[in-house]
């Protein structure tokens, strides 16, 4: 979640709109009910996003504001941060407090039964990193870096000398422009003085040169800091962009003196993988180029069926392709159907509908014990179709603009009530939900449930069916998927329909899924009798057969 926008409350948030005219939610906004729902749910940890300073436009409640030349959105990026040992004030209710109140926020994660992640943006800062917040008893990047050149191992930056920077935006009325004299790469490896519009050109590049640094150390002591008061793992921002060895002796280094804290890395490439797991050491990869891309292919074509033949990387063919190309790397990945980068599923840019996730959906939760992570909101079917400024009507929730959520302000409605477990529509609706945000919160909650409670699932094997029932009646091997998950005494049949119409299909299990599962055959369950199924249109179906 998002802290900015998970506790704000005001119902005309204005487009463009400062902190003063929008609001922002505070750490105190997580309370011991929103805790407790998570915990409901079945989650096992919350990622807080946003709580590392960072630079912003806004002038009030204890901010310092940066120029707007570089600054994205009234509110800023999350990951520009300028000061890796602070908290952003704006989330206290006593700015001068921060650090308590963040305190406060890891005692009620924990008492809660929750673990706590935050970001580790690695590979770059802010602009005015170091220049309006200085951080006091740790080391400060760049402080005696050499600007006369453009590279040096031991500088923490890359600098242009005698050039100075030249932004793609301009600055505002009555402000003076942004000087940056030697300019200093910008945080998407864009190597030039002059980052276009479309670069990360509110951030700077960091320097872990070609081999063990400073620069290193200083990264080391951040990750230190944060462990010490309590957080649980890092989500690591574009680790790509950051040499693999500074992750590998990070890694290792820090697990010496707390082993329990879990690495999580966005990595894109999937030929990478590997590496990242066996080699560098982290323990959860986004699979963001496997099955999240995998599946919203299939789900585009079927949502947007204009009657063509599906492709090859339109089939559901493509998830069996995916698990095979993962091999024993799949209880290492997190999979998903939404976070900050990615367009809200039921967005016009995606899959139109909530109603339309719950194929994909069970099959992220139930393929392999990976984890599944929540966006906040998803669980409602938020569309993401506001137009909240810098961030346009675009699918996504603004990360760079102070908002208000007006489906998060009924989800907390709801919570405030304590009646979300009902799962009652009409009980739901009357604690703050419309009649379709209840509907979609009944089935997502119901498949996280599950998921989070059955051992086939959290624990068990998986058996591919769709191979051995390409001819099956009624099945459609591009639109249909079919599995097994099965622990000890305990096996689950979960068929996905990614189709628009409902299907009815009689499925076979080979003997093959019998011997490797070890599942004794009897005279209602073999390899010579057939299962007949019936699935909703872009539903799932799960069959206890044992």
């Amino acid at each position: 979640m998002l802290p900015r926008l998970w506790g704000n409350d005001t119902i005309r948030p204005k487009k463009n709109g400062t902190l003063a005219d929008n609001g922002t939610g505070k750490f105190s906004d997580i309370d011991t009910k929103t805790l407790q729902y998570l915990k409901w749910l079945g989650c096992s940890h919350v990622w807080y996003t946003g709580v590392i300073r960072h630079s912003t436009q806004a002038v009030e409640n204890g901010c310092v504001p940066s120029n707007s030349q570089f600054v994205k959105g009234k509110a800023g990026s999350p990951y520009a941060i300028c000061d890796y040992y602070d908290v952003n004030p704006y989330l206290a209710d006593n700015p001068d407090k921060r650090m308590e109140e963040f305190d406060d926020l890891v005692r009620r994660t924990h008492e809660a039964g929750l673990k706590l992640i935050i970001d580790f943006v690695p590979n770059h800062v802010s602009r005015d990193y170091g220049k309006t917040v200085c951080t006091e008893g740790h080391p400060v990047l760049g402080r005696d870096d050499d600007k006369t050149v453009h590279w040096k191992p031991e500088n923490d930056f890359y600098y242009y000398p005698g050039e100075t920077l030249t932004l793609p935006t301009q600055p505002a009325k009555g402000e003076e422009p942004y000087l940056e004299c030697p300019a200093m790469a910008t945080g998407n490896n864009c190597f030039t003085p002059s980052p276009g519009i479309n670069d990360w050109y509110e951030t700077v590049k960091i320097n872990y040169g070609d081999t063990y640094t400073e620069t290193w150390n200083r990264m080391y002591d951040i990750i230190r800091f944060w462990a010490s008061k309590g957080v649980d793992g890092f989500r690591c921002d574009m680790v790509e962009l950051v040499p693999p060895e500074f992750f590998t002796w990070l890694i290792e280094c820090i697990k010496s003196e707390y082993p329990e804290l879990i690495f999580i890395a966005e990595v894109y490439k999937k030929e990478l993988y590997n590496k990242y797991i066996r080699e560098v050491g982290f323990d959860l990869l986004y699979d963001k180029s496997g099955l999240y891309d995998s599946l919203r292919a299939i789900v585009e074509k079927n949502v947007n069926d204009d009657g063509m033949p599906v492709e090859l990387w339109q089939s559901t063919d493509g998830i069996t392709r995916n698990w095979q190309f993962l091999g024993d790397l799949q209880p290492y990945m997190l999979n998903f159907l939404e976070n900050h980068d990615e367009q809200r599923f039921a967005s016009e840019f995606f899959g139109k509908e909530a109603i339309n996730g719950i194929a994909p959906l069970y099959v992220s939760l139930c393929m392999n014990t990976a984890p599944f992570m929540i966006y906040f909101g998803e669980e409602v079917g938020e569309r993401g179709m506001d137009e909240e400024g810098f961030s346009g009507k675009d699918g996504r929730t603004t990360i760079f603009d102070w908002w208000s959520v007006a489906s998060l302000r009924r989800l907390r409605k709801l919570i405030e009530s304590g009646e979300y477990s009902s799962l009652d529509s009409r009980i739901l609706v009357k604690h703050g939900l419309k009649k379709e945000e209840a509907d979609a919160f009944i089935r997502f909650a119901t498949a996280v449930r599950f998921a989070a409670s059955d051992e086939a699932v959290e624990k068990g094997c998986t058996y591919d069916l769709c191979y051995c029932n390409a001819g099956s009646e009624g099945f459609d091997k591009n639109r249909h998927y079919a599995f097994l998950r099965d622990h000890e005494d305990h096996t689950l049949l979960i068929v996905a329909n990614f189709s628009s119409n409902d299907a009815r299909m009689n499925l076979r299990i080979p003997p093959h899924a019998f011997e490797w599962l070890k599942i004794q055959e009897t005279d209602s369950l073999n390899s010579n009798s057939t299962i007949s199924v019936e699935v909703g249109a872009y539903g799932c179906t799960v069959i206890t057969l044992i």
